[in-house]
């Protein structure tokens, strides 16, 4: 069981990056797929959900700004991030569970990747 984050880097405030997780050994019809995020001295915080019935949700702060998309032949989940802002900077992390499926600090979710790098500057 592998999940893999890619994609992240540094871009101005305004800018769009495309994160990926690339899963292995976890499909997406029987676990819940999120995406997390850390800042340094902040705690971890649910960005978006991808459910076992292909339905998504967001939290409000990257609402209409964010979106979660996936392809099922490369079993990989994408996060579109446009509109970035500089609070947007983290640790990006992927994460997979059979059960939970809930935004939050995502505790409880039995899989997560290694995360990946997002920096927004002005």
């Amino acid at each position: 069981v592998q999940l893999v984050e890619s994609g992240g880097g540094s871009v101005q405030v305004g800018g769009s990056l495309r994160l990926s997780c690339a899963a292995s050994n976890i499909y997406f019809s029987a676990h819940c797929i999120g995406w997390f995020r850390q800042a340094p001295w902040k705690e971890r915080e649910g960005v978006a959900l991808y459910d076992t019935n292909g339905r998504t949700k967001y939290a409000d702060f990257v609402k209409g700004r964010f979106t979660v998309s996936h392809d099922n032949a490369k079993n990989t989940l994408y996060l579109q991030m446009d509109s970035l802002q500089s609070e947007d900077t983290a640790m990006y992390f992927c994460a997979a569970d059979r059960w939970r499926c809930e935004l939050g600090d995502g505790q409880g979710y039995n899989y997560w990747g290694q995360g990946t790098q997002v920096t927004v500057s002005s």
